[in-house]
């Protein structure tokens, strides 16, 4: 890994610097050539870091704010008057080229709202999109998108995601032309909403997209697709339910172990197994969804992220720097639009010679 440096919004979240601050300490220790920029209150960080024995840690930084997006703020309080807050400096080091990547789990409405205004677009993507991986019954997980940015969405909005997320899978898991699925309330041609079948058509129609159907919930976890589609609304309704089943099955098969004795010797034998179990459906260890179609990378942590939790979302935002995922998202994006071009083109050669047909045989 070469050197990067990644911007942590320190005060953001349910926690603030109680986890961030030890899941950065561990982040230095686990990536050696990562430097941290802690954004944040200085006092408070200086203090957190001696109970930690890290305060002279050369690849830990303290950017010092004024100010704090809470929970409750609105987006456009946040973006027109906390310009000194912990998330906004760091959006600000990932423009100005000081770091690669901002890191928060603050306030999601606020956090896209100064992504949008500080990072801007990428050429030809109109919205930026949440998207994060999903445990599956395969070894692969699916990715989900859009997970809350944008409460609704329409056809072209759907396919601008499935194009994102389509890169998102083939660069994470090295695949090529990753399956993408669309979320609906059926497998059925004849289901779903105008909006859900247009955007099925666009997927169809287009060179860029391993388009495989209509998905259903059931299918989440199935593996059919690498690539599920849907708007925010959808999508973070699911992703927390997926969230909420995965720490039910955690809890019962903790508490069913300690229930009786006998319980608890099996489980000493069978703790390889329910260790890889753990693994696979612990919701810590899959968080950090990315805000992608932004011309910067910017990967949101829950708010109620403990340090585990938080070092996985640094940790996610470490391999999107190493896969350079802004870029890949722009050059797949300059092929959608190139092709929509000779398209277009084609459409207008069409009209003409058919217009002119039809003026030939008037005369």
């Amino acid at each position: 890994m070469s050197n990067l440096t990644i911007a942590l919004d320190i005060m953001g979240g349910d926690y603030g610097p109680r986890f961030s601050l030890p899941a950065a300490v561990d982040a230095v220790n686990k990536y050696d050539k990562l430097t941290l920029i802690l954004c944040g209150n200085e006092g408070l960080i200086r203090d957190e870091l001696n109970k930690l024995d890290s305060l002279q840690h050369p690849r830990l930084i303290i950017q010092h704010c004024t100010e704090v997006v809470n929970n409750d703020d609105k987006p456009s309080l946040a973006l027109r008057s906390k310009k000194d807050s912990s998330m906004r400096v760091a959006l600000n080091l990932v423009k100005e080229g000081r770091a690669q990547a901002c890191v928060s789990a603050g306030n999601t409405g606020a956090l896209f709202a100064m992504a949008y205004c500080v990072l801007k677009m990428l050429p030809g993507v109109t919205r930026p999109a949440l998207i994060s991986s999903v445990p599956t019954q395969t070894p692969r997980p699916v990715y989900l998108l859009d997970l809350g940015a944008n409460v609704s969405a329409d056809a072209d909005a759907l396919f601008e995601f499935a194009v994102m997320g389509s890169v998102v899978a083939e660069q994470s898991q090295s695949i090529d032309a990753p399956r993408v699925g669309l979320l609906n309330i059926g497998a059925e041609d004849i289901k779903g909403h105008d909006e859900i079948k247009r955007a099925a058509s666009l997927f169809e129609q287009s060179n860029h997209l391993n388009y495989i159907g209509y998905c259903e919930g059931t299918d989440i976890f199935s593996g059919k697709a690498d690539v599920i589609v849907c708007d925010g609304f959808v999508g973070n309704i699911a992703l927390k339910t997926c969230e909420g089943i995965a720490k039910m099955i955690l809890h019962k098969l903790n508490k069913a172990l300690k229930k009786h004795v006998f319980y608890r010797f099996l489980a000493l034998l069978l703790f390889p197994a329910i260790k890889k179990l753990y693994k696979r459906v612990n919701p810590d260890q899959y968080n950090g969804a990315s805000l992608v179609g932004l011309r910067g990378i910017v990967v949101k942590s829950h708010g109620n992220a403990n340090q585990n939790a938080f070092l996985a979302a640094i940790g996610e935002a470490v391999r999107e720097v190493e896969k350079q995922l802004p870029a890949k998202i722009q050059a797949k994006f300059e092929q959608v639009i190139a092709e929509r071009s000779v398209e277009d083109k084609l459409s207008e050669t069409v009209t003409a010679d058919s217009s002119l047909n039809s003026v030939e045989k008037s005369k």
